[in-house]
């Protein structure tokens, strides 16, 4: 089994800072690319940023400038630094994983339950 577990939403107004983090545990051999993506009421699921295993990040234009993706390869964590948040940020956060579970098994992709963020105008 492997679990995602994201922390650091909230409230916060416009302008405003989050930190995002997700842990990621269980039986975990290999993390390849990791990710954030969010999800607003009645719209698709995006793709913020996303990082490989080498740490090169890449972003969608929405939050290029604003947000900033890291790793932390020891700790199998990935964040996400939201600065200059805006009411349009509002949405659920999710973090992903491409993680290999054993040696030579598949890697498989891995979700997070989700975190809440809100920015009040």
């Amino acid at each position: 089994q492997v679990q995602l577990v994201e922390s650091g939403g909230g409230l916060v107004q416009a302008g405003g800072s989050l930190r995002l983090s997700c842990t990621a545990s269980g039986t975990i051999f290999s993390i390849n690319a990791m990710g954030w993506y969010r999800q607003a009421p009645g719209k698709q699921r995006e793709l913020l940023a996303a990082i490989t295993g080498g740490g090169s990040p890449n972003y969608a234009d929405s939050v290029r400038g604003r947000f900033t993706i890291s790793r932390d390869n020891a700790k199998n964590t990935v964040s996400l630094q939201m600065n200059n948040l805006k009411p349009e940020d509002t949405a659920v956060y999710y973090c992903n994983a491409y993680i290999q579970r054993h040696i030579g098994s598949y890697f498989t992709t891995c979700w997070g339950q989700g975190t809440q963020v809100t920015v009040s105008s």
